[in-house]
């Protein structure tokens, strides 16, 4: 097992996997610029580290994630960051704050949601590939109760959920909380487990899939993620490149040499 130090988050990577645990209990794992730092940090450690195949996030406490920091928002309204205002790629773009770089990783990552998940914290639940919850999670999106637009939270959640359901929830505020059968129920997470069993569950589920050719199933990650927002017949060629350059790989022999031979395969990610 390996683990890099950190003072908001934690880290460790252990058989092909790297699990990040938002670690500011004491906040409700609010964001706050240096936490943002330090997980950029650890997501680019994860999609560089070969022997990382997958991702897990998590929080410590009650609270998966509550958004940003209040206490840390700029009086300006300029953006949570620790480099100077608008001085990386990253602060021109839609703003990310805890998001993982979904858009130009590779990797499959899995959000365990143990608590508390609104505004920022939302985020997880729209970009990350599979989402479970704990029976103690609660939703809901409190940006408009404190002054502020819900703006890219609610955009993607609106692409998640039912409409009226994604207006509701952005319209009432923190005076509505969505529960985790609930979300269930609208697609928005694909599992409840009982709270003292989610971070087990993400480890099995993360172990299915890395029973799985692990640059398959980038590839397939990709292919969907790159083709939402296309027409139909545009989608399908654009994954059809994505299979014809796995297809080439060591792995996609493995496959069905090892089908054949009834064996489990071995693979390489190669």
């Amino acid at each position: 097992m390996s683990a890099m130090s950190f003072d908001t988050i934690k880290y460790e990577a252990d058989g092909h996997k790297a699990t990040i645990t938002l670690n500011r209990p004491e906040a409700l794992n609010a964001l706050s610029p240096h936490m943002i730092t330090e997980l950029r940090t650890a997501y680019e450690a994860a999609e560089n580290d070969d022997d990382v195949w997958l991702l897990i996030v998590t929080g410590t406490g009650r609270a998966f994630c509550t958004g940003a920091d209040v206490k840390e928002i700029p009086g300006d309204g300029k953006v949570l960051y620790d480099r100077p205002y608008l001085s990386t790629y990253d602060q021109w773009e839609a703003p990310q704050e805890g998001t993982p770089p979904f858009r130009r990783m590779a990797k499959p990552v899995i959000a365990a949601i143990n608590g508390l998940c609104c505004g920022a914290g939302l985020d997880w639940v729209t970009t990350c590939d599979i989402v479970i919850a704990s029976d103690r999670a609660q939703f809901f999106d409190p940006h408009v109760s404190i002054g502020l637009v819900a703006a890219r939270e609610m955009v993607r959640l609106a692409r998640v959920l039912p409409r009226t359901v994604a207006l509701r929830m952005a319209l009432t505020g923190r005076h509505e909380r969505m529960s985790p059968q609930r979300a269930y129920e609208l697609g928005m997470v694909t599992e409840v487990v009982p709270h003292d069993r989610l971070l087990e569950r993400a480890h099995e589920i993360a172990d299915i899939v890395n029973s799985n050719a692990p640059l398959a199933v980038r590839g397939t990650r990709l292919a969907i993620h790159k083709t939402l927002d296309l027409p139909l017949h545009e989608a399908e060629i654009l994954a059809e490149a994505f299979r014809e350059r796995v297809v080439r790989t060591e792995d996609a022999l493995e496959g069905p040499r090892a089908f054949v031979e009834k064996r489990a395969p071995d693979w390489q990610c190669r």
